[in-house]
Formats: C-alpha cells, sequence, structure tokens
C-alpha cells in the first residue's frame, strides 16, 4: 500500500478541509494509506500582532510549502486566498476543490440587517479590504483588529468585545457554524477576497505520482475562476496590506470576473469587471488587473 502524508496547519477549519481532499483521493484511489502531518505556521504562531507587521500574506503556507520541498510530505492544503498569487518555481497547485459560499457574513447578536451598520458600531476584523469595504458602507464603522481562529473570534464576539465580526461564510459554513451567521454580504455590498471558499491542494511540480492522484480532485469551473482571480492579483502587484478584491463567475461557458482595488490612502477605490469565454481566464484576470491599476494611476503604488 502506498503512503502519502498530507501537510496542514492544525485548525478546525484546516482539518476540515483535509477531511475533505482525503475523501476525495480515496473515492478514486482506495490502495493508499493517507497520513495527516500538522504544520505550526508563523501566522498560527503570532496571533496577537498584525500580519502586515510580521512579513506579510505567506505567514498561513510559508511553513507548509517548506516542508513540500524538503519531501517532509507529499500534498499541502491550504486556503487558497491565504497563498501568494506567485507561487514558488518549484511548486504548483494540482487541484482547486469546488468552492464553498465566497461571501463575507457577519457575526452579531445586535446587527441583522444591512440597515443597522448605520448606527455606530464596532466590528472585528483582521483584513483591511473589509475595513475598508464596511467603511464604504458606513464611514462611522469602528473596525478593530482581531485575530485568531473562527471559535476564538466567536468567543471574543461573545464577551462583548465587538458588536459583530465578520469572516469569510466558506469558513463558518464548513465548520458547521451557519446558526451563529446574523447577515450574509452579496459581492455587491462586500467584494470577497480573491480564492476565497477555494481549497487549494499543492505539490510538487515535478511529482507525477501526486499530480495525477489529485487531479481528478480538481473541479473545473472552480479551478477558472481561480485563475482568473490569482492572475489579477499577480498583474496588481501589492502585498498583504494591498485592499482588493475579486470574484470570477462563469454562466453559460462565459467567465465575468469582477474587481474592486482600493487607494493607498483608503479614500477612493476603483471597480471593473470584464467576461469573456471561460478559457480566456488568465487572459481576463491579467485584462482586469491592468485595468485597475490605470483607473488608480499614482493613487495605487504596487
Amino acid at each position: 500500500m502506498k503512503k502519502i502524508i498530507i501537510g496542514a496547519r492544525g485548525s478546525k477549519l484546516s482539518l476540515v478541509y483535509v477531511s475533505k481532499v482525503k475523501n476525495l483521493i480515496l473515492q478514486n484511489y482506495r490502495d493508499i494509506d493517507i497520513q495527516v502531518k500538522i504544520i505550526k505556521t508563523s501566522g498560527d504562531i503570532y496571533q496577537n500582532v498584525k500580519i502586515s507587521e510580521i512579513g506579510g500574506k505567506n505567514l498561513f503556507c510559508k511553513e507548509i510549502e517548506e516542508n513540500l520541498l524538503d519531501k517532509n510530505i507529499d500534498i499541502a492544503i491550504h486556503a487558497l486566498k491565504d497563498l501568494e498569487s506567485v507561487e514558488h518555481e518549484n511548486l504548483t497547485i494540482g487541484a482547486y476543490i469546488k468552492r464553498n459560499d465566497p461571501r463575507d457574513i457577519l457575526v452579531s447578536n445586535k446587527i441583522k440587517k444591512l440597515s443597522d451598520l448605520n448606527s455606530n458600531v464596532t466590528i472585528g476584523s483582521s483584513s483591511r479590504r473589509r475595513e475598508l469595504q464596511l467603511k464604504n458602507i458606513n464611514k462611522k464603522i469602528n473596525v478593530e483588529e482581531v485575530r485568531g481562529n473562527i471559535d476564538t473570534r466567536i468567543k471574543k464576539l461573545e464577551e462583548k468585545k465587538f458588536d459583530a465580526i465578520i469572516l469569510a461564510a466558506a469558513g463558518v459554513k464548513s465548520l458547521n457554524l451557519e446558526n451563529k451567521i446574523s447577515l450574509v454580504f452579496e459581492s455587491k455590498e462586500i467584494l470577497p477576497a480573491a480564492g476565497q471558499g477555494i481549497i487549494a491542494v499543492q505539490c510538487r511540480k515535478d511529482d507525477d505520482f501526486i499530480l495525477n492522484l489529485i487531479k481528478k480532485t480538481n473541479d473545473k469551473t472552480t479551478s477558472l475562476c481561480a485563475k482568473a482571480e490569482r492572475k489579477m492579483l499577480q498583474t496588481i502587484g501589492g502585498d498583504c496590506e494591498t485592499a482588493v478584491g475579486g470574484l470570477a463567475e462563469i454562466s453559460n461557458n462565459n467567465l465575468k470576473l469582477k474587481a474592486q482595488l482600493f487607494s493607498d490612502s483608503g479614500e477612493e477605490s476603483f471597480k471593473y469587471e470584464m467576461t469573456g469565454p471561460e478559457n480566456d481566464a488568465l487572459i481576463i484576470g491579467e485584462t482586469v488587473g491592468k485595468k485597475l491599476l490605470d483607473l488608480a494611476g499614482d493613487k495605487f503604488k504596487n
């Protein structure tokens, strides 16, 4: 029996993602022994510090990717939105798991509808994108930093440190916490992060056995949307502090990519959307990224 090792973070959510990928692999290949290695990332260790202060976006993936490169694991599982848009030259995303709900949601006892955000409320978030999008709804909203896994954040809310916390619907639903959701933001209200709701299955580029093993777990629609969104991010450049949202959707073989980029000051945002054949996903992503840069001009420095 062939043994393979999956590497991932140790959070409840990450282990749910691992279980999902493991089950998808075993549906097609039963004669495989899949083991799981828990890897602590910088993002997990430094939970009381702003992400921007400890070195950027790849904090939840760096140590996992290092284990993959060192052949301590065969497969890495990531939330796609945590991965740098430019991958290590020796690694590749071999599969994109069918996308969960990409939207952002609020958990709150106080805020049940969009109009409730007209009052002077305090919302917990660790994302500059979300902060600026919330302030677009109402400038009076006070956004304060909150880090940690979903359970930790909900506990802080229950301790009345915030009026609400903003989270990704995908994570909350994956943990069967739908009953905690008080408000769902449609993409026209808050555009999610590129890759939100997608699990990325990463491996070494030269590992043909693993590439073949995981390709049957790939969802074509999700893959095309992910590639368009990530190409848009690559084109813009920027870092973990860049406030940018992007969502691609496919209908009748056409892919529509909507994106929003905030200025460095956060006072302005620039929106653009484009629709084209689904197989032009990379072209659409690059075109949208370039258009956003043109619209922003010197108000955004990548």
